[in-house]
């Protein structure tokens, strides 16, 4: 789960379905950029310690990995919606995202207590890229969905049994939805 803010300052909860969709939440260009995150190596660190569960301790960051990161988060959200669209990732958005799959990601191990393990950028974007191209390449490229709602263009992995969900967030766009048509249904 993650947790966004709307543009009306409400909180909401979203599960995305994937490491890398939650990556895409972090901000981005355009009409994104009122929600970046990303703006130090620490705020990196964070993320990265918090969603893939390592000590922010062992995370060691410069500001080259926080524009890798921004780079690698664009052409994500533009390969999702590409798939959802009907389209492939374009082949700029491909090569991106195969440059840093292809490099070593956080390798599980099994450390002394006391023993700092350094795990650096290129694996945790790595490890992001490798979970994108399992999503975009793999069989769960068909449950990558948008909301439903109009005026919402988050987008989300639909791991629902039935794979019948339409809303970024049943309690945010989702609710707004039966609110509108329950007025609907009062007016007419």
């Amino acid at each position: 789960m993650v947790m966004l803010r709307s543009p009306e300052g409400i909180d909401f909860e979203v599960d995305s379905g994937s490491l890398c969709v939650d990556f895409v939440y972090t901000g981005g260009a355009a009409e994104r950029a009122r929600w970046e995150t990303l703006h130090t190596p620490d705020d990196l660190t964070n993320w990265i310690a918090a969603r893939m569960r390592v000590p922010a301790a062992h995370v060691r960051l410069g500001p080259h990995d926080v524009a890798q990161a921004k780079d690698l988060r664009e052409a994500l959200w533009h390969s999702l919606n590409r798939c959802i669209d009907g389209s492939g990732p374009s082949p700029s958005d491909t090569a991106v995202i195969d440059a840093a799959a292809a490099r070593p990601d956080i390798a599980p191990q099994l450390a002394a207590p006391g023993t700092v393990v350094p795990i650096t950028g290129d694996q945790a974007l790595s490890t992001l890229a490798r979970d994108a191209v399992d999503l975009l390449g793999g069989p769960r490229a068909s449950r990558i969905k948008r909301c439903a709602a109009d005026d919402c263009p988050l987008v989300f992995v639909d791991t629902s049994r039935a794979g019948s969900r339409r809303w970024c967030s049943m309690a945010r766009c989702g609710n707004r939805d039966k609110v509108r048509a329950h007025r609907r249904k009062e007016q007419a």
